[in-house]
């Protein structure tokens, strides 16, 4: 078939041609904007999920409603060797700019500006029993806005209070004129453990203040944790939402609705198998959709179809969503990874993991990390720098005490299939 017309989309944070199977999370967020705008109380919102489940994709999707009911919003990624004042005055800037031409007092988008500049350009103060270090040329950095410095808000140094005053200004410049303001923080948990408190804090004020402004976050499955971690109450400051694979009906609506655009159709034993290749993950189905199509001579599409284009589907995965990830581990994380492999085969195949997979299903159980230890003829303290440094580039998580899962969906099976 013409490889022009191919409809699917394997990317990251590319939204696919069918956003199939979320429909609940798109509903419940149209809920919360609604309960907002009538000046009903409501959380903020987490979502958690494994990588390749679609939740970049999904977080763009709920900024595209907030816009649509004409909510200032702002976008960022945070990253581990990053303060979070620069990407949150960088985002309310731009939520500011998106609400300005409907207030009707300029000197109150500025005054807020004033504010927001302050925050901008106040340092986090260094780490205890450190000197503060002559700024780098890179760290000369001005925010683009052109009235001056307010003083005395949200200009501390100390990001919790920064942030409750900066957030708290934020919504009343939404209140001025109806709508609301949502901040979207993609890959959270990245996040400092002070910028994690200090967000925390500052969404534990505007939830009592019932202030019209939210915070959209979505991380891996250990993000609950980490904002637990920051704040005790963050358990009930949140609406927490996991992501997780698509089920049979969603996977085929993936597939089947952007190919009957093309007048394209798949014969059941062809879905039948894409679903078993893909697990149902999004990323995947994208993956190998893309492939087989490449490879269909006609319409319908066959299972041997399917067959012929896995190979290819499945060289690319290991090349760019699994071989890139390896390649950033050193020798010791890969060792530590291939124990891990190895226990979550083990794991699965006795009976399954407590998220509810089907044994010898997904075949990437949580595994204890005494175990990891004991296959490796180790201590356990020896190995945690590296799982730590595993944890700390997002390869693997620590959903619950004592246990370790990977990140990736499938990334145990790629690792029992490479040589040692």
């Amino acid at each position: 078939m013409d490889p022009v017309r191919n409809p699917y989309a394997p990317g990251a944070g590319q939204r696919p041609p069918e956003l199939a199977g979320r429909h609940r999370e798109l509903d419940v967020f149209d809920v919360v904007l609604e309960r907002i705008a009538r000046g009903r109380p409501e959380r903020s919102l987490m979502l958690t999920g494994l990588r390749g489940v679609g939740k970049t994709v999904l977080l763009n999707t709920l900024r595209s409603q907030a816009i649509g009911r004409l909510w200032g919003t702002g976008k960022i990624e945070a990253r581990p060797d990053q303060s979070l004042r620069r990407p949150v005055a960088a985002a309310l800037h731009m939520a500011v700019r998106e609400l300005a031409p409907h207030h009707r007092a300029p000197d109150r988008i500025d005054e807020f500006l004033g504010v927001l500049k302050a925050f901008a350009l106040r340092g986090d103060p260094p780490p205890a029993g450190r000197k503060a270090a002559a700024p780098r040329l890179r760290d000369r950095w001005q925010p683009g806005i052109d009235v001056p410095a307010a003083t005395g808000r949200a200009d501390s140094g100390d990001i919790e209070i920064d942030l409750v005053e900066l957030l708290t200004d934020a919504a009343s410049v939404a209140s001025d004129v109806g709508t609301g303001i949502a901040i979207f923080i993609d890959e959270m948990q990245d996040l400092g453990p002070e910028d994690v408190s200090g967000l925390c804090a500052a969404c534990h004020e505007l939830s009592q203040l019932g202030s019209p402004l939210i915070v959209v976050g979505a991380g891996l499955p250990h993000l609950p944790a980490v904002l637990s971690a920051a704040k005790s109450y963050s358990e009930r400051l949140f609406r927490y939402q996991r992501i997780d694979r698509l089920d049979r009906i969603a996977a085929d609506q993936a597939l089947c609705a952007p190919a009957e655009r093309e007048e394209v159709e798949y014969e059941p034993k062809a879905l039948d198998l894409l679903y078993e290749k893909s697990g149902g993950y999004p990323y995947f189905v994208q993956a190998y959709g893309k492939a087989t199509w490449d490879h269909a001579p006609r319409s319908p599409i066959s299972p041997s179809d399917v067959r012929v284009a896995a190979p290819e589907a499945e060289a690319e995965l290991a090349v760019g969503f699994f071989g890139s990830r390896f390649e950033r581990a050193t020798p010791a994380e890969r060792e530590y990874m291939r124990a891990m492999a190895a226990l979550s085969y083990v794991e699965s195949e006795a009976g399954g993991d407590p998220a509810g997979r089907h044994s010898g299903d997904d075949m990437d159980a949580a595994v204890p990390t005494a175990e990891i230890a004991r296959s490796l003829g180790r201590k356990p303290a020896s190995l945690s720098p590296a799982r730590d440094a595993l944890i700390k580039k997002g390869l693997i998580y620590s959903g619950e005490r004592g246990t370790v899962a990977f990140t990736v969906p499938h990334f145990g099976r790629y690792l029992r299939t490479q040589p040692a």
